[in-house]
Formats: C-alpha cells, sequence, structure tokens
C-alpha cells in the first residue's frame, strides 16, 4: 500500500481525524518558524520571490518525473490555485510593505478561521457545535487582540498603516478562500502527493519572475547569499506547512484543521520569547492561552 492509498482509506475514519490534528499542529509549528526567519526580513517581494524560486527548483524534478501528469480536471484546479495563491502572495507583500510584520500576521491569521469556517460549513456541509463556534470565536479573538497590541507600539504613519490593515484583511480572506479551494482540489485528485507536487511547482512559477524583475531595478541590491539561503529555508517550511494543512483537509474537516493551524501564533510567540529572546508580558502570555485554550475547544468540542 502505498502512503497516497493509506491517506485515501484514513479520510474520514476517527484514526484519520487524529491524523489531521497532528498534521495541522506540525503546519502550525513550521508556519511559525517560518514567520522567525522574516525577522529582519529582506524587501517582501524579494524575499517571496526567492522562497518561490527554490519551491520551482524543489519541485520540478518530483512533479515532472516522479508523479503523473495531471489530469485536465486536475490541470483547471490547478490554474485556479495559480490565480488565488497569487492575488494572497500580493496581497501580503502590499500589507508587509506598508506595515510591521508583528501586525500583519495576527490580522490575517486571525481573520482566516472564521471565514473559512463559515464556507466550509457552506462548501461541505461541515457542522459546528455550539462551543466549538465559542472556541473558533476565543482563537481569531485572541488572535486579533494580539495584533491590536502590536499596533499600539507602532509609530507609523497612519495612512500608510491603514492601507497596511487594510491588506492584511484581505490577505485573511484569501487565505479562507485558498483553504477551500485547495481542499477541495486535493480531495478531488486520486493521489494526493501527486496534486501536492503539482501545486508547489505550479504556484510558484510567478514570484521569482516578479521578485527578479524587482532585483535588477534596486539602486542598492542586497547579498544574495542571505537571501538565497531564506529562500531556501521558507521553500522547505511552506512544503512541510501547506503540504501538512492540505492533507489535514483531505483527511478530517477543513474548518477544524484552519482553526488548529492558526495556534501559529502562539508557536510564534514562544519561538520568540525562548529563542528570539523578545519580552512577552503577562498580556502577551495571556492572550497566547486564550487562543491555545480555543484551538483545544474546537478539538475537543465536536
Amino acid at each position: 500500500m502505498t502512503l497516497s492509498e493509506w491517506i485515501v482509506i484514513l479520510s474520514g475514519t476517527a484514526e484519520g481525524a487524529r491524523l489531521a490534528a497532528g498534521l495541522a499542529l506540525m503546519s502550525a509549528f513550521a508556519h511559525a518558524v517560518f514567520g522567525a526567519l522574516q525577522k529582519g526580513r529582506h524587501d517582501p517581494w524579494l524575499t517571496r520571490g526567492a522562497i518561490d524560486g527554490w519551491l520551482v527548483v524543489i519541485s520540478a524534478p518530483v512533479a515532472l518525473f516522479l508523479v503523473p501528469w495531471p489530469s485536465s480536471e486536475i490541470a483547471v484546479l490547478l490554474a485556479g490555485a495559480l490565480a488565488i495563491h497569487f492575488l494572497y502572495k500580493l496581497t501580503m507583500a502590499l500589507a508587509y510593505e506598508r506595515a510591521a510584520y508583528t501586525v500583519v500576521y495576527p490580522v490575517v491569521r486571525g481573520t482566516g478561521p472564521i471565514v473559512t469556517v463559515i464556507a466550509a460549513s457552506l462548501i461541505f456541509q461541515e457542522s459546528f457545535t455550539g462551543l466549538q463556534w465559542l472556541g473558533v470565536l476565543c482563537l481569531s479573538g485572541g488572535i486579533l487582540m494580539i495584533a491590536v497590541l502590536n499596533l499600539r507600539q507602532e509609530t507609523l504613519d497612519p495612512l500608510a498603516l491603514r492601507l497596511g490593515l487594510m491588506w492584511a484583511i484581505l490577505g485573511g480572506v484569501l487565505v479562507a478562500i485558498y483553504t477551500i479551494f485547495d481542499a477541495y482540489s486535493i480531495r478531488q485528485s486520486p493521489d494526493p502527493f501527486t496534486f501536492l507536487a503539482w501545486f508547489f511547482f505550479i504556484t510558484a512559477l510567478d514570484f521569482p519572475i516578479i521578485g527578479w524583475w524587482r532585483y535588477r531595478r534596486m539602486d542598492a541590491p542586497p547579498d544574495l547569499g542571505p537571501l538565497l539561503f531564506r529562500g531556501f529555508a521558507g521553500a522547505v517550511i511552506a512544503w512541510i506547512s501547506f503540504g501538512g494543512v492540505m492533507l489535514a483537509t483531505r483527511l478530517d474537516k477543513v474548518g477544524e484543521a484552519a482553526v488548529l493551524r492558526e495556534t501559529s501564533t502562539v508557536f510564534a510567540a514562544l519561538i520568540g520569547w525562548l529563542v528570539l529572546r523578545e519580552k512577552v508580558g503577562i498580556t502577551r502570555i495571556f492572550l497566547m492561552a486564550l487562543v491555545a485554550l480555543g484551538a483545544v475547544i474546537v478539538e475537543m468540542g465536536g
């Protein structure tokens, strides 16, 4: 039995639900590590271009030579994924260009779960109990309150800050859209790992071109070495983070996987505290606990 066949057999089972929860939490941790890599980051357009460039390099041999070519139906879905993820990456670059990472990231991650759960209930007929909805509100509310806490410490131009927040909210909506679309797409593929290989190859073709175009027009372009290193690390983490959550949505409820993945904000704060030696404070610890509590309620309240 292949790994793909095992994933398909486990889909919709109690064992599959447990595996999905583990994959979603693994995805959350990987996303938090990715966030830590962006501390002192380069221009966001260059960073995304470097990540996607490495994603093409890593994924191309797998997609082109090791797995089957996509059917016409899957090819259409991959084209849709390319368009949606391009819009998401565009909004994130615009948001990071105008507001700080510590403000933008929580707004995006706090908006996404609520929209995803609502959309999953309409599209996949998933149902959440009242207790689970309480958990969603605790988690998203805690994340958004972290954003407000970080916002108070910002000294940016108010107009730039408002624009950054606008793009961040749109980014959160696009997180929900791509989560639903990707979950639908991977469920249509007989082989989940074949879909993942082509997904990472196809959706990474755009930003290397944009990043290189921007790099060539800079008056003082940064050294390529550190940028390419961060790009490679980000690409590996993207495979783990996006691949993990997409497999989780193949195995179990899309809404639950999306909510659990947003515990990345807790992991990010812990990394900042334990590794980067950042000050956390009582208020932030409380909000982290609220986010974690929300995830536990969602997982246990179904």
